[in-house]
């Protein structure tokens, strides 16, 4: 069985969604389904058709974090520190070309979120970083192609 990193906080939070999925999402749309059917012809019902369509969603979700949730190996962040980039690190780098500052967190890849500075151990950029130290000159693939950036900052706080 492959074994995915995650911090403790992702893995509660997960956890938490699988919880409010089965405890509270799962019933409220069974009843959204019963009332649906109540109204009569369910082929032109639009809430009936809706109500099955966020039944889906909802088990295929129930689904995927009970796979998931098993297969997590917490990584405890607190224990780590350093000037090299591991697993959990907050990095800050800087775009050699633009000056560009960026700081990112890299975490496990079911828990990442790009909009609030988090990404995947998995991704390019991720795995450009891993293992390198603060003053390190990265090239990191991109779309546009390759990009020189500098690790300017490493924490683990």
């Amino acid at each position: 069985m492959q074994k995915f990193p995650m911090t403790a906080e992702g893995l509660v939070r997960l956890e938490e969604e699988l919880k409010v999925l089965k405890s509270e999402e799962r019933p409220a749309i069974i009843r959204a389904i019963a009332e649906a059917r109540a109204h009569g012809d369910l082929s032109e019902n639009a809430e009936y058709h809706a109500a099955r369509e966020r039944q889906s969603f909802i088990e295929g979700r129930i689904g995927e974090l009970e796979s998931i949730i098993p297969s997590v190996e917490v990584i405890d962040v607190a224990r780590l520190s350093g000037n090299k980039v591991l697993f959990g690190a907050h990095v800050t780098i800087v775009d050699e070309e633009s000056e560009d500052e960026k700081t990112y967190r890299i975490i496990g890849q079911y828990e990442a979120d790009m909009k609030n500075g988090s990404i995947s151990v998995t991704s390019p950029l991720a795995k450009a970083l891993m293992g390198r130290k603060i003053g390190d000159s990265v090239e990191v693939p991109a779309p546009g192609g390759a990009r020189s950036v500098e690790i300017t900052a490493v924490r683990f706080t």
